[in-house]
Formats: structure tokens, C-alpha cells, sequence
């Protein structure tokens, strides 16, 4: 198993549409992150970033964006781009250098300011970039196959949009009690089912926005924690950044290509799925000791696939799970009690490190009203685009 690090500190700048640079919100959180931590700045040995592509120039060297913010003082820096995988892999990143012992205490930011609307792929020609073809070719921005996962769900499982329509409702009553969100209103099932179609059958509010937003974390050594008085903090204990295992025989979107399974045979299971199985084999953890779930649930059925990847529950049996309430605050596994993207939004770069942010305040017993009793071992759910696993096991 591999050792762990300490979660020293976790800042976030709140989710919104503020018309302000990316750096402001890092530099935010960052601060925020540092001041939870209890750590001067001029201690933090590492600053690793996690990339803004959209967002300029200095987006694509985020760590020393924001190091140079926060005022240079000699720290190693360095920078992630990995899709919405990218906070994850930018906890990796520190979490390497401090086994490695090249730094006692590191400090990962995520910031973003999105564009109206969905995302698109940056300008230019790249016919050999799969994310630039399925725009081109297919016609097929984030809703469309958003809309075409709930479909197949529907067909295979028998998935109803009254489904769907009530993980809205869960994650939105959670978001209302999260200060960081950007929406906190509650809806209703007839209130989901009443807004306007976009990518048939997802409505309006069954699909994620794209939002303004920061998460920090400050991670160090278990002994410098220690030495700092953290002497139970919550510890990170596994980062899974898989890749897909080669043919992949499911189409899966922005790769519009599957590979051909006649002479090699296809993997026991999926590539979301076999994310979280490689984040429980590091952590040395199953399914059943998890208290919490904080997943990407860029539309209301994608959470549901998200329940069945993880192995909360048998393939198929999403719905049937969420049903049963088990998901909820109070069930057996509350999933995205932060009130997960439909209540925050994308702010892709910040996102993965945000639900980190959320498992160390709920494991810590600082969130607030939307407290998970008794919590103490979280896993976060994530994929960035091109085969970009995300997934982090927290324990205390």
C-alpha cells in the first residue's frame, strides 16, 4: 500500500459567474487553503497548478501563475493539464513529490473562468484530435452525448426521467447548505421536468453548467504534520489516474471509434469502472467502507452510471439505489452531499480538487449542516477527457 500524506488545509473560492480572472479565484482559495492549514506561505516547498487552457497564456503554466500571485519565494513549481482529470492529477503530482521527500509541504490550486454555454475545443485544425472531430463530424457538444448516456440508460435499464429528475432534486437540497455553490435554491421533480429540453431527454436541469471557481489543498508528510500538531488529519491514501485497457468496445465520447475485440477480448469491465477499482486496490479499501462519494456528475445520469462504476450497487441498479434513498443524506452512501456540479457547476481545473475539498471537510466533521454522521473514509469520481482516470481515497 502506498504511504500517506497528510491534508494540511482545503480553501475554495465560491462557485459563480464573477467576470474576474482565474488567478484572483487561485489565489483566493489558495490563501484560504494555506490560512486552514495553519501554514506560511514561505513553508510550502511546492506549488503544483492544475491547468486553465481557456483562460490565456498564463493558464498554461498554472503553478508558477499562481506562485508568482502569492509572491515568489524559490518554491519548485509545476503544472497539470489533464482535462477535467487535471486537479486530480495535480494532487498526484504533489502527492509524488512528497513521498519522493523533494518537498515537505505542497500546495495544489485549481481556478477557472468558463465560458458561456458548453465547452468547445480550442480554434485550429487537428483532424487527428478526437475532441475536434466530434464537434466537426457529429455535431456533438457536451449535452449531446450527455443526452445520448441517459438514453442508452433508459434502454438498457430502464431508467426514467423521473430518475433522473430526482438526483437533481437530491444534489440541489445539498447545495442549498453549501456557502461555496453556485446555486442554492432547491427544485422539484415537476420543477426539472418543466424546464426546457436540450439534449433529449435531459432538460435544463438535468445537465451541469459551466461555472467560475477555485479549490486549493495544502498536503504534506505525515511527519510534518506531526511536527505541525495535526495528529489525526485526514490523509489521502490513494489517487487512481488509470488508463482505458486496450480494445475498448464501447463507443464513449469525444472518441467516436471503438477498438475491434476480434482477436483480443475486452476487459471484465469498464473504464469508469475500473478507476475506482484501482483507487480501492491502492487504498487497501472496498466499496462497503466507503461513508461518503463525491462524483462528476456533469448530467443527473451520468451520476446514476457513476453509482454502479464505483460498485455502490450491482450494474443496472443506479435508479434502484437512488430510490431507496440510500444516496441521501442519512442512506447508506451519501453521494455528492457537497451538492456536487449540478450545484457548483464546471470549473474544470478546480473541480476534482473541489471534491477533495469536500471529503476532508466531512471527514474532518466541519461541514456544517450538510454533516455526514460519523463519516470517515471518502472516494472521489472523475474523468477527463481521452482516457484520464480520476479518482482519490480519504480516509481518517
Amino acid at each position: 500500500m502506498t504511504s500517506e500524506v497528510a491534508v494540511l488545509g482545503a480553501g475554495m473560492h465560491p462557485w459563480g459567474k464573477w467576470g474576474r480572472s482565474f488567478v484572483e479565484y487561485g489565489t483566493a482559495a489558495a490563501r484560504a487553503a494555506l490560512a486552514d492549514a495553519g501554514v506560511d506561505w514561505r513553508d510550502v516547498g511546492s506549488v503544483v497548478g492544475a491547468d486553465t487552457v481557456r483562460g490565456g497564456y498564463p493558464g498554461y503554466v498554472a503553478g508558477a501563475t499562481f506562485a508568482k500571485a502569492l509572491g515568489w519565494q524559490g518554491a519548485r513549481v509545476a503544472s497539470v493539464y489533464a482535462a477535467c482529470a487535471s486537479g486530480a492529477q495535480a494532487i498526484n503530482t504533489a502527492r509524488t513529490q512528497i513521498l519522493a521527500g523533494l518537498a515537505d509541504v505542497v500546495l495544489v490550486v485549481g481556478a477557472d473562468a468558463a465560458p458561456k454555454g458548453f465547452f468547445r475545443p480550442a480554434g485550429g485544425d487537428r483532424h487527428d484530435d478526437p475532441d475536434w472531430l466530434r464537434f466537426r463530424l457529429l455535431g456533438a457538444t457536451n449535452p449531446t452525448y450527455f443526452g445520448l448516456y441517459a438514453r442508452r440508460r433508459m434502454a438498457v435499464h430502464g431508467d426514467t426521467l423521473e430518475d433522473f429528475a430526482q438526483v437533481k432534486v437530491k444534489n440541489a437540497a445539498a447545495g442549498a447548505l453549501n456557502p461555496n455553490a453556485r446555486y442554492r435554491k432547491t427544485v422539484t421533480a415537476e420543477e426539472v421536468a418543466a424546464s426546457a429540453v436540450v439534449a433529449d431527454p435531459l432538460r435544463l436541469l438535468d445537465i451541469c453548467a459551466t461555472s467560475d471557481g477555485a479549490a486549493a489543498l495544502v498536503l504534506c508528510s505525515m511527519e510534518f504534520a506531526r511536527r505541525h500538531g495535526a495528529t489525526s488529519p485526514v490523509r489521502i491514501r490513494a489517487v487512481s489516474t488509470v488508463t482505458p485497457t486496450y480494445p475498448t468496445t464501447v463507443l464513449d465520447l469525444p472518441d467516436i471509434a471503438t477498438d475491434s475485440a476480434a482477436v483480443v477480448a475486452p476487459a471484465d469491465g469498464t473504464f469508469r469502472a475500473s478507476i475506482a477499482h484501482a483507487a480501492y486496490e491502492e487504498a487497501a479499501i472496498g466499496p462497503d467502507e466507503l461513508s461518503l462519494a463525491e462524483v462528476y456528475d456533469l448530467s443527473t445520469a451520468l451520476e446514476l452510471q457513476w453509482y454502479e462504476d464505483l460498485g455502490l450497487c450491482g450494474e443496472g441498479e443506479g435508479a434502484k439505489l437512488l430510490r431507496e434513498g440510500a444516496t441521501a443524506p442519512g442512506g447508506r452512501i451519501p453521494v455528492n452531499p457537497s451538492g456536487g456540479l449540478a450545484s457548483f457547476g464546471e470549473a474544470v481545473p478546480a473541480q476534482a480538487i473541489a471534491q477533495v475539498c469536500e471529503l476532508t471537510w466531512q471527514l474532518r466533521g466541519a461541514a456544517g449542516a450538510r454533516q455526514i454522521e460519523g463519516a470517515h473514509a471518502g472516494i472521489t469520481a472523475n474523468q477527463g477527457l481521452f482516457g484520464h482516470g480520476s479518482a482519490v481515497v480519504a480516509v481518517r
